[in-house]
């Protein structure tokens, strides 16, 4: 299924909690590349400090939906921006788990409209590297079970998904840019 040609420019790296996602689009950054944040992190870290409760461990459904409203207005934003633009989850991710939660058929609707790059990105579970912090409370069991569940949709949505290697962040990083197709423009 291919998606509108400005979107696919928007790569999205998803999978496993922990697994290194965070530390490869710093390596992209580092390299010059547009990163956008992941709408989780940047929900929790503000809910926290207004003493809000859209939180995962509070209430997960209001963190749902602010996470797919956040990713919407991520990939508006990120049309200002020209060549590769990198993803640290998404839309996908967010509307996937709201589904998976409530049962309210949020992900296809969403999804098919707005669209990232071809190819997704997936970190596997990778247990030596799995830490949890302020900010990511839940087990290695639950982070598994979440990139299973990423792995079942993607590929319903059309996505060509793609595992990334337990490789350094650098490594990693050379190996997304080459299936891309190096840092030139491809359509998906």
């Amino acid at each position: 299924m291919k998606g509108h040609p400005l979107q696919n420019r928007f790569v999205l790296i998803s999978g496993c909690s922990g697994a290194g996602k965070s530390t490869l689009l710093a390596d992209l950054r580092a390299r010059g590349y547009p990163v956008v944040e992941e709408p989780g992190r940047r929900i929790i870290a503000h809910e926290l400090a207004s003493g809000g409760k859209a939180l995962p461990w509070v209430d997960a459904a209001a963190f749902l939906h602010r996470a797919i409203d956040v990713a919407l207005k991520d990939m508006e934003m990120a049309k200002a921006h020209s060549g590769w633009v990198f993803f640290d989850r998404g839309l996908v991710d967010a509307a996937s788990a709201l589904q998976a939660l409530t049962g309210e058929p949020v992900l296809h609707p969403n999804c098919s409209i707005h669209r990232y790059h071809g190819r997704v990105f997936m970190t596997p579970p990778w247990p030596e590297i799995y830490v949890t912090d302020s900010e990511r409370r839940h087990g290695f069991e639950a982070a598994t079970a979440e990139h299973r569940r990423l792995m079942e949709t993607l590929p319903t949505l059309g996505y060509d998904v793609i595992s990334l290697p337990k490789l350094s962040p650098s490594a990693r990083a050379d190996f997304v840019l080459a299936t891309l197709g190096g840092g030139i423009l491809t359509e998906a």
